[in-house]
């Protein structure tokens, strides 16, 4: 380098000499105070971390609501058959026959108006299926299983519809499946409803 280009020196002056040495003396350069070190910040204080634990919290309780409310296998599938044959019409069976499984055996009529009467499959078992109005309800979507069947008493709403099982006057399960919730009280009160006796 020349001579040109080199930095001036200076020599320290006594105010740097002083400062530098009570420097000195205050603390040794490798042994700074613990209250300057950075702590390593504790796990559950991390954001990442945070919002991990709360998604993982929020889709397991969702899922576990979904699960709560999920309605037996068997009802699940008379509401998915009832959604494919909500707008088929007719009678294929004998009204005496439905009656029976309804546990109804002394009643005359169907209740309601009887849009569709006949048998199905649900569930691998073998069901009568009758759809019929209830002028102060609507439409209701009744299962009556021939063969003794594991549904115990109670509701739900499900795939867009509200469902209920109910015992007929006899004890046997009668699965109820409608759009309108008063739809399924007002079919219950007709099904349950003890025979009518006639006069004298």
């Amino acid at each position: 380098m020349s001579p040109d280009t080199d930095a001036p020196f200076l020599p320290d002056s006594e105010f740097d000499l002083r400062a530098r040495a009570e420097l000195a003396i205050a603390f040794e350069a490798s042994d700074a105070p613990a209250h300057l070190y950075r702590k390593p910040q504790p796990l559950l204080a991390r954001r990442g971390l945070q919002r991990f634990l709360a998604a993982l919290l929020l889709a397991g309780g969702t899922s576990g609501g979904v699960l709560a409310v999920r309605p037996p296998a068997m009802v699940r599938d008379a509401i998915d058959h009832e959604y494919h044959e909500r707008s088929l019409r007719g009678s294929f069976m004998e009204q005496r026959q439905l009656l029976m499984h309804l546990g109804m055996r002394d009643a005359n009529v169907v209740p309601g108006f009887p849009q569709l009467m006949r048998p199905c499959d649900i569930e691998g078992h073998l069901a009568y299926h009758l759809t019929t109005f209830f002028e102060k309800g609507g439409m209701v979507t009744v299962y009556a299983f021939d063969q003794p069947v594991d549904l115990r008493e109670a509701s739900g709403w499900w795939s867009n519809v509200h469902w209920k099982v109910i015992r007929s006057r006899e004890g046997k399960p009668l699965l109820l499946v409608a759009q309108k919730k008063k739809a399924l009280a007002v079919a219950q009160t007709a099904l349950q409803a003890p025979p009518v006796s006639g006069p004298g």
